[in-house]
């Protein structure tokens, strides 16, 4: 379904999620130039694409689209999104919603970012929207993403064949297998703690960022009408 969501801006320690804006492309187009090499199977644009890319998750139905903005040097490292929400059967509310389109720059990968952007956003599906269930898909070739998605706790659920259009290079207008996972309501408490604990070690483990929560008054926070990044 075509609904857009009216998520104010999510803050953590180590990342903040803004609404997606032109004001991030600069950024976006120097963390999309750094090592690509893990982009094989992700959409990501090239620097000179930036622009256009932006408009069009702006534009894309049924997308909510964020920039994870680090915290440490205020710049836009990667996109995510909301996407695919979708209703209960004769109701006005959300049953279930999906976490996609995400990539990182390469200095942001392997730091907490990622780890941290997943708890904001299921935090705000499962304690806002009050959805049942969070699904997650990658391409099952992509055995990082896999690996990845394992880590922070979602459940894999199996591949459905010929499912999603395919990022791979040369694959366009290809459909692809794509590996599904979730999480779903009952699991989010321990889900929820477990990615606690993994960032309160990655931050004893880096002195330089702050314990979960440190700095910004709680893992998560709404806060309407923040700026972006100069």
């Amino acid at each position: 379904m075509g609904l857009r969501l009216d998520v104010p801006v999510l803050h953590g320690s180590l990342v903040r999620l803004e609404p997606l804006a032109m004001g991030h492309a600069p950024d976006l187009a120097q963390a999309a130039e750094e090592d690509r090499s893990s982009y094989g199977f992700t959409l990501v644009p090239r620097a000179a694409e930036v622009t256009a890319y932006v408009a069009a998750q702006s534009a894309r139905p049924g997308v909510t689209p964020f920039a994870q903005v680090r915290m440490r040097d205020g710049m836009a490292v990667g996109c995510t999104t909301f996407c695919d929400p979708r209703m209960w059967p004769d109701r006005q509310d959300l049953r279930a919603i999906e976490v996609g389109w995400t990539w990182l720059a390469a200095s942001a990968q392997g730091a907490g970012i990622n780890a941290e952007v997943k708890r904001l956003l299921f935090t705000y599906a499962f304690e806002t929207l009050g959805v049942v269930r969070v699904d997650l898909k990658t391409d099952a070739r992509n055995e990082r993403s896999r690996r990845a998605i394992e880590r922070i706790g979602a459940r894999f659920e199996g591949v459905l064949r010929s499912w999603s259009p395919s990022r791979a290079p040369g694959e366009a207008g290809m459909l692809r297998d794509s590996a599904m996972f979730s999480v779903v309501a009952a699991e989010w408490p321990a889900v929820n703690s477990a990615l606690g604990a993994r960032l309160t070690n990655a931050a004893q483990i880096d002195p330089t960022s702050p314990m979960p929560g440190q700095s910004h008054m709680g893992s998560v926070q709404a806060c309407r009408g923040a700026a972006p990044p100069e």
